[in-house]
């Protein structure tokens, strides 16, 4: 693995430099989360293969690309067949925005009225669920001589966004469409992956729905219901655009059918000191961990404020040179003990690999989850801001 070295392909270079380590000199800090630009676009390409020529990609990036880093993996997505970026908030794709001004940009959650003239500013696709937010966008674009893109959310039993299926949405929809200022690009729903009769029951409805809108003369670019489950495990599904989130991560939810992502990402420290222990002694918090023997103990520099899930005492381990380590004692917000006494030749400075893929007896993301009693994508989404990204090819 090599590091990476800028190449002018269409992006924004500085805000390409900017977002991404090229050099070990430029890392600050002992823990990073290294993601491995050849493996995203890999598995872009798979999500791309499987969902076929006719049917369009939105890449999820909210909370931070599930903790890689929005801004540093947007080029890699966007040339690896991505054909539009997806995001929670507003500030996400603001941060987006500034660095590519032509990448199109969507925003799944809903944006404050207040907020509103961004999306207009910033050409940036917006969730809608009624007229009356609509009307909003309408005006600030007039103002601004744009029209406001939006995809309109059908709530088919969800129960988190949009309003359900009926003709009292219907002709709220409608009247949104006839906006002059408005391109009602989109519409979409989302499955709660409650087994498949209640999936095929929310898919029937939506499309239902669709059809009726679409026989009353509106019409939608993109329809969109399948997030990365359901676009593996029910093409039926597919439409013409896909949502794929976690699976570009590599992370394998699916459980009908199969894909062979991989995960990219490296998460890693270095040791800062290690320590001899008598047996009987005590280590952090409360001495909660006592020495059965003698004992080398490594202070690692990373903790619960780095994302490290705190109930991982007693049940984590690190990985030394392909040798486990378990985590012990209270883990500190920034800091945290292992026991490295099997570790030949340990010393300072030595790398620790957090988790990996799975390689050298590491820790994968998916076995964190479990060992965290979470899901994977929580395992993500916790990585906090602090340890610089770095990426290599």
């Amino acid at each position: 693995m090599r590091e990476m070295e800028y190449k002018d392909s269409g992006c924004d270079a500085k805000a390409f430099r900017d977002t991404a380590v090229l050099k070990d000199t430029a890392i600050l800090r002992d823990t990073a989360v290294e993601v491995n630009l050849t493996v995203l676009k890999n598995n872009m390409r798979l999500i791309k293969e499987m969902a076929g020529g006719d049917v369009s990609v939105m890449a999820v990036v909210k909370a931070n690309a599930y903790g890689h880093g929005a801004v540093g993996i947007a080029p890699a997505l966007m040339e690896a067949g991505a054909d539009y970026l997806a995001v929670a908030t507003l500030t996400e794709a603001l941060e987006l925005r500034q660095s590519y001004p032509d990448y199109p940009l969507f925003i799944l959650g809903h944006t404050p009225d207040r907020l509103l003239m961004h999306a207009v500013e910033n050409d940036i696709t917006q969730t809608v669920f009624s007229f009356a937010q609509a009307g909003i966008l309408n005006r600030l674009a007039e103002e601004k001589g744009k029209k406001a893109k939006v995809h309109i959310k059908v709530d088919t039993g969800f129960h988190r966004l949009g309003k359900a299926p009926g003709e009292d949405y219907a002709e709220e929809i409608l009247k949104i469409s006839a906006l002059e200022n408005v391109y009602t690009e989109g519409i979409f729903s989302h499955l709660a992956l409650a087994g498949d009769e209640e999936n095929k029951r929310q898919f029937e409805e939506f499309m239902s729905f669709v059809n009726t809108l679409e026989a009353r003369g509106c019409r939608f670019k993109y329809k969109h219901i399948a997030d990365s489950i359901a676009l593996v495990d029910y093409p039926e599904y597919r439409l013409n655009m896909v949502r794929p989130g976690a699976l570009i991560y590599g992370m394998r939810g699916f459980h009908k059918g199969y894909l062979g992502v991989e995960q990219a990402m490296t998460f890693y420290t270095r040791i800062s000191q290690l320590h001899g222990i008598p047996k009987g002694e005590g280590v952090s918090y409360d001495f909660l961990w006592k020495a059965e023997r003698d004992s080398v103990i490594a202070t690692l520099p990373f903790g619960y404020a780095d994302g490290y899930p705190r109930n991982m005492r007693g049940k984590g381990y690190v990985t030394i040179d392909g040798i486990r380590c378990p985590v012990i004692g209270v883990l500190c917000m920034d800091q945290l003990m292992a026991d490295v006494t099997d570790v030949p030749g340990v010393r300072e400075g030595m790398k620790v690999v957090i988790y990996g893929d799975g390689s050298d007896n590491s820790m994968t993301v998916a076995e964190a989850s479990l060992l965290a009693e979470t899901n994977k994508n929580d395992i993500l989404a916790r990585i906090s801001a602090r340890p610089p990204r770095v990426y290599v090819y």
